[in-house]
């Protein structure tokens, strides 16, 4: 990421306070994409149709878990990672599946800042510890998950 490029980014390291909340969403979902995804990811009945859904202990044509964890990230892309000198991720610490997402539900959630600190061994890069939580049209948290992402410094050759 070249210098102009960061200065001209809307996030950067220093953006990343602990405190700080992202909005997500809103994200509908469809029994299509429901459908689509689990044709080709995860085709368990309760994915792919609808009474077999109802016959289960979901209640309903449901997101597979990982289509969930697929339009979270699109949420937290939409919300703020495009517009940040993000570079990358070294992985997810947890993510529960808290109540079934349905055909017809409408996500929307926040992402927090937990901690935000300097990689010691990549100068100009800081590591950033996030809370995501995903909640249905109800109010119900239907997802929660932790993860830490490196972000770029808007100084990137000197210290944070």
């Amino acid at each position: 990421m070249s210098m102009q490029t960061v200065a001209k980014t809307k996030y950067a390291l220093e953006d990343f306070t602990p405190g700080r909340q992202f909005d997500l969403g809103p994200r509908p979902v469809s029994a299509e994409e429901i459908i689509e995804f689990a044709s080709e990811f995860d085709p368990q009945p309760w994915h792919l149709d609808e009474e077999a859904g109802k016959a289960s202990i979901l209640g309903g044509l449901a997101a597979s878990g990982w289509h969930i964890c697929a339009m979270m990230m699109r949420m937290l892309i939409d919300s703020y990672i495009l517009e940040s000198t993000s570079q990358g991720a070294p992985g997810v610490e947890y993510c529960k599946w808290l109540r079934p997402v349905l055909a017809g539900d409408t996500l929307h959630g926040q992402s927090t800042v937990l901690s935000s600190r300097p990689l010691a061994s990549r100068p100009g890069i800081g590591a950033v510890k996030f809370d995501h939580k995903l909640f249905n049209q109800h109010g119900e948290l239907v997802c929660t998950s932790a993860n830490t992402g490196f972000f770029a410094s808007r100084d990137i050759g000197g210290a944070n």
